[in-house]
Protein backbone atom coordinates (compact mmCIF):
# COMPACT_ATOMS: atom_id res chain seq x y z
CA UNK A 1 0.00 0.00 0.00
CA UNK A 2 0.98 3.66 -0.31
CA UNK A 3 1.09 6.01 2.64
CA UNK A 4 2.54 9.38 3.59
CA UNK A 5 5.15 9.50 6.34
CA UNK A 6 6.89 12.30 8.18
CA UNK A 7 10.48 11.15 7.72
CA UNK A 8 13.84 12.28 9.05
CA UNK A 9 12.63 15.54 10.54
CA UNK A 10 9.71 17.91 10.61
CA UNK A 11 8.32 20.21 7.94
CA UNK A 12 6.33 19.74 4.75
CA UNK A 13 9.54 18.88 2.89
CA UNK A 14 9.73 15.78 5.11
CA UNK A 15 6.24 14.55 4.16
CA UNK A 16 7.05 11.63 1.85
CA UNK A 17 4.95 9.16 -0.14
CA UNK A 18 6.18 5.66 0.66
CA UNK A 19 5.24 2.02 0.18
CA UNK A 20 4.46 -0.18 3.16
CA UNK A 21 3.39 -3.84 3.34
CA UNK A 22 -0.36 -4.33 3.21
CA UNK A 23 -1.64 -4.81 6.80
CA UNK A 24 -3.97 -7.62 7.89
CA UNK A 25 -6.49 -7.50 10.74
CA UNK A 26 -5.91 -9.53 13.88
CA UNK A 27 -8.49 -10.62 16.46
CA UNK A 28 -10.90 -7.79 17.25
CA UNK A 29 -9.59 -5.63 14.40
CA UNK A 30 -10.86 -4.41 11.03
CA UNK A 31 -9.01 -3.60 7.81
CA UNK A 32 -10.11 -0.35 6.17
CA UNK A 33 -9.58 0.73 2.60
CA UNK A 34 -9.50 4.48 3.05
CA UNK A 35 -11.74 6.64 0.89
CA UNK A 36 -11.01 10.11 2.24
CA UNK A 37 -9.16 11.97 4.98
CA UNK A 38 -9.66 15.47 6.30
CA UNK A 39 -7.11 17.87 7.71
CA UNK A 40 -7.12 19.61 11.07
CA UNK A 41 -4.73 22.35 12.16
CA UNK A 42 -3.29 19.80 14.57
CA UNK A 43 -2.17 17.71 11.57
CA UNK A 44 -0.25 20.65 10.11
CA UNK A 45 1.33 21.35 13.50
CA UNK A 46 2.30 17.67 13.78
CA UNK A 47 3.99 17.70 10.36
CA UNK A 48 5.80 20.94 11.16
CA UNK A 49 6.93 19.71 14.59
CA UNK A 50 5.21 22.40 16.65
CA UNK A 51 2.57 20.09 18.15
CA UNK A 52 4.97 17.54 19.63
CA UNK A 53 8.64 18.08 18.79
CA UNK A 54 9.45 14.79 20.57
CA UNK A 55 7.09 12.72 18.40
CA UNK A 56 8.98 9.60 17.23
CA UNK A 57 9.36 9.35 13.46
CA UNK A 58 8.44 8.07 10.94
CA UNK A 59 4.76 8.79 11.47
CA UNK A 60 1.73 8.57 9.18
CA UNK A 61 -0.09 11.87 9.89
CA UNK A 62 -3.79 12.81 10.09
CA UNK A 63 -6.38 11.61 12.56
CA UNK A 64 -9.58 11.91 10.54
CA UNK A 65 -10.76 9.65 7.77
CA UNK A 66 -13.48 7.45 6.38
CA UNK A 67 -13.00 4.03 4.84
CA UNK A 68 -14.74 0.86 3.81
CA UNK A 69 -14.32 -2.28 5.87
CA UNK A 70 -12.42 -4.68 3.60
CA UNK A 71 -11.81 -7.50 6.09
CA UNK A 72 -12.56 -8.30 9.74
CA UNK A 73 -10.51 -10.23 12.26
CA UNK A 74 -11.58 -13.07 14.50
CA UNK A 75 -14.28 -12.15 17.00
CA UNK A 76 -15.54 -9.04 15.20
CA UNK A 77 -19.34 -9.07 15.09
CA UNK A 78 -20.45 -5.44 15.16
CA UNK A 79 -19.07 -4.64 11.69
CA UNK A 80 -19.17 -6.44 8.35
CA UNK A 81 -17.29 -6.16 5.08
CA UNK A 82 -18.61 -3.21 3.09
CA UNK A 83 -19.52 -1.01 6.08
CA UNK A 84 -18.47 2.63 5.68
CA UNK A 85 -16.91 3.92 8.89
CA UNK A 86 -15.04 6.89 10.31
CA UNK A 87 -12.04 6.71 12.60
CA UNK A 88 -12.13 7.76 16.25
CA UNK A 89 -9.58 10.41 17.20
CA UNK A 90 -9.07 8.92 20.68
CA UNK A 91 -9.04 5.21 19.96
CA UNK A 92 -9.45 4.21 23.59
CA UNK A 93 -12.04 6.74 24.82
CA UNK A 94 -15.42 5.04 24.63
CA UNK A 95 -17.35 7.30 27.01
CA UNK A 96 -17.50 8.94 30.41
CA UNK A 97 -14.61 10.85 31.93
CA UNK A 98 -11.37 10.09 30.09
CA UNK A 99 -8.27 8.61 31.66
CA UNK A 100 -4.76 9.70 30.75
CA UNK A 101 -4.16 6.55 28.70
CA UNK A 102 -7.33 7.15 26.69
CA UNK A 103 -6.32 10.68 25.76
CA UNK A 104 -2.95 9.36 24.55
CA UNK A 105 -4.54 6.88 22.13
CA UNK A 106 -4.83 9.46 19.35
CA UNK A 107 -4.38 8.89 15.63
CA UNK A 108 -1.91 10.98 13.67
CA UNK A 109 0.38 11.10 16.71
CA UNK A 110 1.43 9.23 18.69
CA UNK A 111 -0.35 6.50 16.67
CA UNK A 112 -0.09 6.25 12.89
CA UNK A 113 -2.92 8.10 11.20
CA UNK A 114 -5.24 8.03 8.24
CA UNK A 115 -3.06 9.22 5.36
CA UNK A 116 -2.63 5.67 4.06
CA UNK A 117 -4.51 3.58 1.53
CA UNK A 118 -5.08 0.79 4.09
CA UNK A 119 -5.18 0.81 7.87
CA UNK A 120 -5.98 -1.64 10.65
CA UNK A 121 -7.83 -0.48 13.75
CA UNK A 122 -9.71 -2.09 16.64
CA UNK A 123 -13.35 -2.58 15.72
CA UNK A 124 -14.24 -0.28 18.63
CA UNK A 125 -12.01 2.41 17.09
CA UNK A 126 -14.32 3.10 14.14
CA UNK A 127 -17.95 4.15 13.85
CA UNK A 128 -20.52 3.94 11.04
CA UNK A 129 -21.25 7.26 9.35
CA UNK A 130 -24.58 8.78 8.22
CA UNK A 131 -25.58 7.42 4.84
CA UNK A 132 -26.43 10.78 3.26
CA UNK A 133 -22.86 12.07 3.52
CA UNK A 134 -20.23 11.85 0.79
CA UNK A 135 -16.87 10.31 1.68
CA UNK A 136 -15.27 13.74 1.99
CA UNK A 137 -18.08 15.02 4.18
CA UNK A 138 -17.97 11.94 6.41
CA UNK A 139 -14.21 12.30 6.82
CA UNK A 140 -14.70 15.68 8.52
CA UNK A 141 -16.60 14.25 11.48
CA UNK A 142 -14.01 12.70 13.87
CA UNK A 143 -12.35 15.90 15.13
CA UNK A 144 -13.86 19.14 13.83
CA UNK A 145 -17.50 18.08 14.06
CA UNK A 146 -17.14 16.20 17.34
CA UNK A 147 -15.20 19.07 18.92
CA UNK A 148 -17.97 21.53 18.04
CA UNK A 149 -20.66 19.09 19.20
CA UNK A 150 -18.86 18.42 22.50
CA UNK A 151 -18.36 22.16 23.09
CA UNK A 152 -22.00 23.10 22.55
CA UNK A 153 -23.94 19.99 23.54
CA UNK A 154 -21.93 17.59 25.69
CA UNK A 155 -20.23 20.30 27.77
CA UNK A 156 -21.86 23.62 26.97
CA UNK A 157 -25.55 22.74 27.23
CA UNK A 158 -26.40 25.44 24.68
CA UNK A 159 -30.14 25.85 24.24
CA UNK A 160 -32.67 27.79 22.17
CA UNK A 161 -32.31 31.54 22.57
CA UNK A 162 -28.64 31.46 23.56
CA UNK A 163 -26.03 33.52 21.72
CA UNK A 164 -22.90 31.68 20.60
CA UNK A 165 -19.72 33.30 19.27
CA UNK A 166 -17.42 31.35 16.96
CA UNK A 167 -13.98 32.50 15.87
CA UNK A 168 -13.02 32.21 12.23
CA UNK A 169 -14.46 30.00 9.51
CA UNK A 170 -12.40 26.82 9.81
CA UNK A 171 -13.81 23.37 10.39
CA UNK A 172 -14.65 23.56 14.11
CA UNK A 173 -16.16 27.04 13.85
CA UNK A 174 -18.36 26.23 10.86
CA UNK A 175 -19.62 23.05 12.54
CA UNK A 176 -20.33 25.10 15.67
CA UNK A 177 -22.33 27.55 13.55
CA UNK A 178 -24.36 24.68 12.09
CA UNK A 179 -24.94 22.87 15.38
CA UNK A 180 -25.84 26.06 17.23
CA UNK A 181 -28.57 26.73 14.70
CA UNK A 182 -29.94 23.20 15.18
CA UNK A 183 -30.18 24.03 18.88
CA UNK A 184 -32.05 27.27 18.24
CA UNK A 185 -29.17 29.58 19.16
CA UNK A 186 -28.08 32.68 17.30
CA UNK A 187 -24.45 32.91 16.20
CA UNK A 188 -21.88 35.70 15.94
CA UNK A 189 -18.98 34.88 13.60
CA UNK A 190 -15.60 36.62 13.56
CA UNK A 191 -13.19 36.54 10.63
CA UNK A 192 -10.46 38.61 8.99
CA UNK A 193 -12.16 38.20 5.59
CA UNK A 194 -15.30 40.06 4.55
CA UNK A 195 -15.89 37.47 1.81
CA UNK A 196 -15.89 34.68 4.40
CA UNK A 197 -18.25 36.64 6.60
CA UNK A 198 -20.65 36.86 3.66
CA UNK A 199 -20.46 33.07 3.32
CA UNK A 200 -21.08 32.70 7.05
CA UNK A 201 -24.18 34.89 6.74
CA UNK A 202 -25.45 32.60 3.97
CA UNK A 203 -25.01 29.66 6.36
CA UNK A 204 -27.20 31.39 8.91
CA UNK A 205 -24.90 33.57 11.03
CA UNK A 206 -26.84 36.21 12.97
CA UNK A 207 -24.03 38.81 13.12
CA UNK A 208 -20.49 39.04 11.72
CA UNK A 209 -17.40 40.96 12.91
CA UNK A 210 -14.18 41.52 10.98
CA UNK A 211 -11.60 41.34 13.75
CA UNK A 212 -8.93 43.10 11.67
CA UNK A 213 -11.18 46.12 11.24
CA UNK A 214 -12.38 45.94 14.84
CA UNK A 215 -9.58 45.15 17.26
CA UNK A 216 -12.01 45.50 20.19
CA UNK A 217 -14.36 42.89 18.76
CA UNK A 218 -15.10 41.53 22.23
CA UNK A 219 -16.79 44.78 23.22
CA UNK A 220 -18.61 44.87 19.90
CA UNK A 221 -19.95 41.36 20.42
CA UNK A 222 -21.20 42.30 23.87
CA UNK A 223 -22.87 45.41 22.44
CA UNK A 224 -24.67 43.30 19.84
CA UNK A 225 -26.39 41.46 22.71
CA UNK A 226 -27.63 44.67 24.27
CA UNK A 227 -24.67 44.83 26.65
CA UNK A 228 -25.42 41.48 28.28
CA UNK A 229 -22.70 39.44 26.57
CA UNK A 230 -22.71 36.16 24.70
CA UNK A 231 -23.61 32.90 26.42
CA UNK A 232 -20.98 30.63 24.90
CA UNK A 233 -17.73 31.11 22.97
CA UNK A 234 -15.96 28.40 20.98
CA UNK A 235 -12.39 29.60 21.54
CA UNK A 236 -10.12 28.38 18.73
CA UNK A 237 -7.62 31.22 18.94
CA UNK A 238 -6.21 30.38 22.34
CA UNK A 239 -4.12 32.79 24.36
CA UNK A 240 -4.05 35.38 21.58
CA UNK A 241 -7.82 35.90 21.56
CA UNK A 242 -8.86 34.94 25.08
CA UNK A 243 -8.75 38.52 26.39
CA UNK A 244 -11.30 39.61 23.79
CA UNK A 245 -13.43 36.55 24.53
CA UNK A 246 -13.52 37.60 28.18
CA UNK A 247 -14.78 41.00 27.04
CA UNK A 248 -17.53 39.37 24.98
CA UNK A 249 -18.77 36.73 27.44
CA UNK A 250 -21.69 37.39 29.76
CA UNK A 251 -21.66 36.97 33.52
CA UNK A 252 -21.87 33.24 34.15
CA UNK A 253 -21.05 32.42 30.53
CA UNK A 254 -18.81 29.66 29.21
CA UNK A 255 -15.71 29.69 27.01
CA UNK A 256 -14.73 26.35 25.54
CA UNK A 257 -11.02 26.33 24.78
CA UNK A 258 -10.34 24.05 21.80
CA UNK A 259 -7.42 25.55 19.85
CA UNK A 260 -4.36 27.78 19.77
CA UNK A 261 -4.52 29.36 16.31
CA UNK A 262 -3.58 32.76 17.75
CA UNK A 263 -0.95 31.42 20.13
CA UNK A 264 -0.54 29.23 23.17
CA UNK A 265 0.87 31.75 25.63
CA UNK A 266 0.44 35.44 26.46
CA UNK A 267 0.05 37.80 29.39
CA UNK A 268 -3.57 37.75 30.50
CA UNK A 269 -5.49 39.24 33.40
CA UNK A 270 -7.57 36.52 35.04
CA UNK A 271 -9.62 39.03 37.02
CA UNK A 272 -12.57 38.93 34.57
CA UNK A 273 -12.74 35.15 34.96
CA UNK A 274 -13.83 35.31 38.59
CA UNK A 275 -15.44 38.77 38.51
CA UNK A 276 -17.82 37.55 35.80
CA UNK A 277 -17.96 33.99 37.13
CA UNK A 278 -16.87 32.67 33.74
CA UNK A 279 -16.34 28.97 33.18
CA UNK A 280 -13.38 28.15 30.92
CA UNK A 281 -13.58 24.53 29.75
CA UNK A 282 -10.68 22.80 28.01
CA UNK A 283 -11.75 20.23 25.44
CA UNK A 284 -10.04 17.46 23.48
CA UNK A 285 -12.57 16.37 20.83
CA UNK A 286 -14.86 13.79 22.50
CA UNK A 287 -15.71 10.16 23.18
CA UNK A 288 -17.17 7.42 21.05
CA UNK A 289 -20.53 7.74 22.80
CA UNK A 290 -20.62 11.47 22.02
CA UNK A 291 -19.73 10.67 18.39
CA UNK A 292 -22.69 8.29 18.20
CA UNK A 293 -25.06 10.92 19.61
CA UNK A 294 -23.75 13.51 17.16
CA UNK A 295 -24.17 11.17 14.20
CA UNK A 296 -27.80 10.57 15.13
CA UNK A 297 -28.41 14.33 15.10
CA UNK A 298 -26.58 14.77 11.79
CA UNK A 299 -28.60 11.97 10.20
CA UNK A 300 -31.93 13.19 11.56
CA UNK A 301 -31.40 16.74 10.30
CA UNK A 302 -29.50 15.65 7.17
CA UNK A 303 -26.83 18.19 8.04
CA UNK A 304 -24.09 18.50 5.44
CA UNK A 305 -20.55 19.48 6.47
CA UNK A 306 -18.96 22.37 4.59
CA UNK A 307 -16.04 21.07 2.50
CA UNK A 308 -13.79 23.72 0.99
CA UNK A 309 -12.10 21.29 -1.42
CA UNK A 310 -11.06 17.67 -1.90
CA UNK A 311 -7.43 17.26 -3.00
CA UNK A 312 -6.26 14.00 -4.67
CA UNK A 313 -4.16 11.65 -2.53
CA UNK A 314 -1.18 12.08 -4.86
CA UNK A 315 -1.22 15.83 -4.16
CA UNK A 316 -1.63 15.63 -0.38
CA UNK A 317 1.04 18.24 0.27
CA UNK A 318 -1.08 20.78 -1.63
CA UNK A 319 -3.87 20.16 0.88
CA UNK A 320 -1.52 21.01 3.77
CA UNK A 321 -0.33 24.12 1.95
CA UNK A 322 -3.90 25.26 1.40
CA UNK A 323 -4.74 24.73 5.07
CA UNK A 324 -1.63 26.65 6.09
CA UNK A 325 -2.59 29.59 3.85
CA UNK A 326 -5.80 30.13 5.81
CA UNK A 327 -7.73 30.64 2.57
CA UNK A 328 -10.12 27.76 3.24
CA UNK A 329 -13.76 28.03 4.36
CA UNK A 330 -14.76 24.86 6.17
CA UNK A 331 -12.79 21.66 5.79
CA UNK A 332 -9.90 20.63 3.51
CA UNK A 333 -10.09 16.96 2.51
CA UNK A 334 -7.96 14.41 0.68
CA UNK A 335 -9.60 11.87 -1.62
CA UNK A 336 -8.12 8.42 -2.24
CA UNK A 337 -9.80 7.71 -5.60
Amino acid sequence: MHAYEIQGGFGLDHLKLVKRPDPAPGPGQVLLRMRAASLNYRDLMMVEGSYNPKQPLPLIPCSDGVGEVEAVGEGVTRLTVGDRVATLFCQGWMGGRPAVEELRSTLGGPLDGTLAELMVLPDQGVIRVPEHLSDGEAATLPCAALTAWSALVEQGRVTAGDTVLVQGTGGVSIFALQFAQLLGARVIVTSSSDDKLVQARRLGAWQEINYLDDLEWGKTARALTGGVGVDHIVEVGGAGTLAQSLQAIRVGGEITLVGVLAGGASELSIVPVFMKQVRIQGLLVGSRQAFERMNRAIAQHELRPVVDRVVPFAEARDAFEHLKSGAHFGKVCIGFE
